[in-house]
């Protein structure tokens, strides 16, 4: 069988990782990219600038690739940091020197620190620049650096983590339920991605997707808000492993093709599918 590549960001721990071994277990290499190398490295700040305290977290590229070579795949942990383009193009020149493709592009890493949670009026500019920057501007970077070799080769999958807060109105402020500005902004800018890529692209080879995994609480979420927020009680939430499961079934089913340029929610695809039964 021909090698399959898949490139994933914020594959240190919760959806990232989830979807690598899920894409290992189908049979993908997988590049594995995140800020946090080594174990116990991890570290995310607090998402309201009222309150900026860090905290560590676990997972490390390094653990995660163990796991995906305990499956039987090749891992290539590389650190990229979204806040920092200038690690980008080495990771995807990397990948391509060693390993001589990438055949699916996992969106997944974002923006993690003050600003997200902001009241609309507590936001800075400087928060607001740092979370487009990490949200919008490194995806854009990274998506045309992956799609030019994409292209070259006749095609390829990309997969874009997206969110209920670029196309639903929150159910109350900050604090009951709702999101900041700049995290929602920043969403529904990435949201357009994906329907562009499609638009452009398909006739190349392209299928380009958005995920949307629902609410689903990560380690970091847990770590730094405990274990019940008012998100919970608002969007209840589901586990890395449903959105890690449909994201695999995009990247191999046939059938999927004709999902193409949509935006998929994980929960209800694997529930349409039968894919996680009991669990969503």
């Amino acid at each position: 069988m021909e090698r399959r590549v898949a490139f994933a960001t914020g594959a240190s721990r919760g959806i990232g990782k989830a979807a690598c071994l899920a894409l290992a277990r189908k049979g993908f290499d997988i590049v594995v990219t995140a800020r946090t190398v080594k174990e116990g490295e991890g570290h995310v700040a607090g998402p309201s600038s009222r309150d900026p305290h860090e905290v560590g977290v676990p997972g490390s590229i390094e653990e995660t690739a163990r796991l995906i070579r305990a499956c039987g795949r090749e891992a290539l942990p590389i650190r990229l940091d979204l806040l920092d383009p200038s690690t980008i193009d080495p990771a995807v020149e990397r990948t391509i020197d060693e390993w001589g493709r990438i055949d699916l592009l996992l969106n997944n890493g974002i923006y993690q620190g003050p600003g997200l949670m902001d009241h609309f009026l507590d936001l800075t500019i400087e928060h607001m620049h740092a979370i487009f920057a990490g949200n919008v501007f490194a995806q854009t970077l990274l998506t045309q650096k992956v799609l030019a070799h994409m292209l070259k080769r006749g095609g390829g999958i990309i997969i874009n983590m997206t969110s209920a807060s670029a196309r639903v109105d929150p159910p109350g402020p900050v604090g009951e339920g709702g999101w900041g500005f700049a995290y929602a902004a920043s969403k529904a800018a990435f949201h357009r991605m994906a329907v562009l890529l499609h638009a452009e692209h398909r006739r190349d080879g392209i299928r380009a997707y958005n995920v949307d995994p629902g609410y689903t609480p990560t380690e970091s979420m847990r770590a730094l808000m405990g274990k019940q927020t008012d998100l919970d009680a608002a969007w209840g939430g589901i586990s890395p492993e449903v959105t890690a499961t449909a994201i695999a079934w995009l990247a191999t089913a046939p059938e999927a093709e004709e999902l193409a340029g949509k935006t998929i929610s994980s929960a209800r695809l694997c529930s349409e599918r039968g894919l996680i039964v009991g669990q969503v």
